[in-house]
């Protein structure tokens, strides 16, 4: 019943990389006609079906436990995160490599395209030519008509979907307002990981090999942020900043904790779960959450519950045991430093998105490929816990303390 009320957890198949059968899943909160909540035997899921394409699929839990499962759209290539509409028990959201934004709704067997994410011109003309690849998306909790997007470039783009033609075909990807720190606007060397709204509208956004940045309303930079002039930009406040941790081998996600939004958390490369206070940035808590990297993480919609998945196959639950106030572990310090060292190492190297994004999909190639030469893992179970969490992870050479003397540009999958 717990795992049931965590809305919104997510377990993607190219999070949990060794795990690539794993499918995403989002339990559906409903609302019967007296308004009493409970929940619907619904999930959502999505399914690789190979490099091209991901099904979007949802299911119902019948009477025995079989499922029953029918097919409500697709995108092609990964799809990282799915947003669920507040107070609604039919609609939803989905975003996928593919650059595109799809509307679900339950009561019906399709779904529909609402705009295809573009980068930004100067001419402030949509760039057919150069689609983002989307790895996030949110609704704004307090303003459902307001949904936002980011991927593999550096901004957060916000679109009222009171303004989409509801065809894709014909609509042009115009977003209300964008967020970015300003010494990463035209950057092109960094893209975002996750996205997460705080019930006062305030926006978190995690970027690869950088750090978590907390955007308030008035930090916008217009519909396109190309077009801002230098003066403008100087006015514009700088958003909170959240570090310690690292962000770059895989999709991470950012989240807020706690009944009123106090908290931010992050996971890590490190495999340590970080939480910050959001008002001051200032670290409280540092946890073991996984063997490798931690991926995601999601509140309980109503009580202080934390789950969190990784590279390992189990995805875990985290709840209060203790009033008393837990010091930071006495490594804390070597844990941030060495964090913060593989983010100046990895910075030395310059990729594009269009690479990284080539790089990861042929991770989860070789994962897939990987795991359909292992033997039937359903025998006895006796096979070792590090092989069922072995996963292809991207590296960069270090070209002062490589052993092999190689580029220090160089990119290598071990």
């Amino acid at each position: 019943m717990l795992l049931i009320t965590l809305l919104g957890f997510l377990i993607s198949p190219q999070l949990a990389m060794a795990r690539i059968c794993i499918p995403m899943f989002v339990y559906i909160r409903a609302f019967d006609e007296q308004n009493i909540h409970h929940f619907f035997k619904r999930w959502l899921r999505t399914r690789n079906y190979g490099y091209a394409q991901v099904r979007v699929r949802v299911g119902q839990i019948l009477e025995g436990g079989s499922i029953d499962t029918r097919r409500l759209g697709k995108h092609r290539g990964a799809v990282y995160k799915l947003a669920l509409e507040p107070a609604s028990p039919y609609i939803f959201y989905s975003c996928g490599e593919d650059g595109y934004v799809q509307h679900f709704d339950l009561r019906s067997n399709s779904s529909t395209k609402l705009f295809c994410c573009s980068s930004f011109t100067e001419d402030d003309k949509p760039s057919s030519s150069s689609t983002i690849r989307l790895n996030a998306i949110v609704i704004d909790p307090r303003n459902p008509n307001y949904l936002s997007v980011a991927g593999s470039d550096e901004y957060v783009r916000v679109h009222d979907l009171r303004k989409c033609h509801w065809d894709a075909s014909r609509n042009l990807d115009k977003p209300v307002d964008t967020f970015c720190p300003p010494h990463l606007r035209e950057s092109g060397n960094v893209h975002i990981t996750g996205l997460a709204y705080s019930s006062t509208s305030e926006l978190l956004a995690s970027y690869n090999d950088e750090l978590i940045y907390l955007f308030q309303k008035n930090m916008g930079m217009g519909p396109n942020p190309l077009t801002m002039s230098p003066e403008e930009l100087q006015k514009l406040e700088e958003p909170q900043v959240y570090s310690g941790h690292r962000n770059s081998q895989t999709i991470k996600g950012v989240n807020f904790f706690g009944p009123n939004d106090e908290y931010v958390v992050s996971g890590s490369d490190c495999g340590h779960i970080f939480i910050w206070k959001k008002k001051d940035a200032k670290l409280v808590r540092l946890m073991v959450g996984d063997r490798h990297i931690v991926n995601q993480l999601e509140q309980h919609p109503s009580i202080p519950v934390l789950a969190t998945c990784g590279i390992e196959k189990t995805a875990k639950i985290w709840a209060p045991s203790s009033n008393d106030v837990q010091p930071l572990p006495p490594s804390v310090c070597e844990i941030m430093e060495s964090n913060r060292q593989g983010r100046e190492d990895h910075s030395r190297v310059t990729l594009t998105p269009d690479v990284i994004m080539h790089v990861l999909r042929l991770q989860r190639r070789q994962t897939l490929a990987f795991v359909e030469r292992q033997p039937n893992e359903d025998g006895d179970g006796s096979d070792d816990d590090n092989r069922q969490g072995q996963a292809f992870i991207l590296r960069f050479a270090d070209g002062e303390n490589g052993s092999d003397g190689g580029n220090p540009r160089e990119c290598n999958i071990s």
